[in-house]
């Protein structure tokens, strides 16, 4: 495969993560309750941040906001890296063309998690959330770091699905995991910051949260399919020739 349609992998497989992280933050499991954490990792009441959260409040609802993403950071990319680790480890273990055969069990994957992520299937054991409930407010910068972590590691049935099957692209392809981690992360991260600065916005999506929710499973699926019968070299393949003709009319 050449340079170039590598780089278009990356960027399709950029946006992908970026949108599955976007996608985790905006789902039922985790907007409805952002208010609520803001106020858990700040001391502000809810009712505070709902208003018109201006100067020295909206200063330290961002930067509070920075720490928890800096302890929800670490955990994610940490277990991507754990993940290429895998990924690397099997390919290296196994004979032949391990990487399609990996690849064709992260597309089942994804595409299971897409039909539950839908609620289009359920999974009991997967809609119990797990997570540490602490009853102490945390002190300063470095509790909210803490509690970021304790986030991340947590089980939710949105956050968890979609994250895996980031872990799994990592797995897939071990060379850019960090990548594909790093770009979740930061799709994870922009709204979360964009709706600390706009709180009031929140209520807005959540109304809207499920129908996101559908959206993001049916990309989620789509994705697995192109996984499960490997596509993605001829998808790459056509949008590389659409921007090369495009770019081409241009000059033209």
């Amino acid at each position: 495969m050449g340079g170039i349609e590598t780089e278009t992998m990356l960027v399709v497989g950029m946006f992908l993560a970026m949108g599955a992280g976007a996608l985790s933050f905006l789902s039922p499991c985790v907007l409805p309750i952002f208010p609520a954490y803001l106020s858990y990792i700040t001391g502000i009441s809810v009712k505070e941040l709902q208003g018109n959260a201006v100067g020295k409040i909206r200063k330290k609802l961002l930067s509070h906001s920075l720490f928890f993403l800096l302890g929800v950071s670490l955990v994610f990319i940490s277990l991507g890296f754990g993940a290429s680790f895998l990924g690397q480890w099997i390919q290296n273990l196994l004979v032949g063309d391990t990487g399609r055969f990996i690849q064709r069990i992260a597309g089942v994957f994804i595409i299971f998690m897409g039909l539950f992520v839908g609620g289009w299937i359920k999974i009991t054991a997967l809609m119990k959330e797990k997570r540490f409930q602490s009853t102490q407010r945390p002190v300063g910068y470095l509790g909210t770091f803490f509690v970021g972590m304790g986030f991340a590691a947590g089980w939710t049935p949105c956050i968890g699905p979609i994250f895996g099957s980031i872990l799994f692209l990592a797995a897939t392809n071990p060379g850019q995991g960090m990548f594909y981690t790093g770009m979740y992360v930061i799709g994870f991260a922009l709204p979360f910051l964009l709706l600390t600065f706009f709180l009031g916005s929140t209520r807005w999506i959540v109304r809207r949260s499920e129908i996101i929710m559908k959206f993001g499973a049916v990309i989620m699926i789509i994705m697995g399919l192109v996984l499960l019968t490997g596509q993605m070299p001829r998808i790459t393949e056509f949008l590389l020739n659409l921007v090369e003709d495009t770019w081409f009319e241009r000059l033209g």
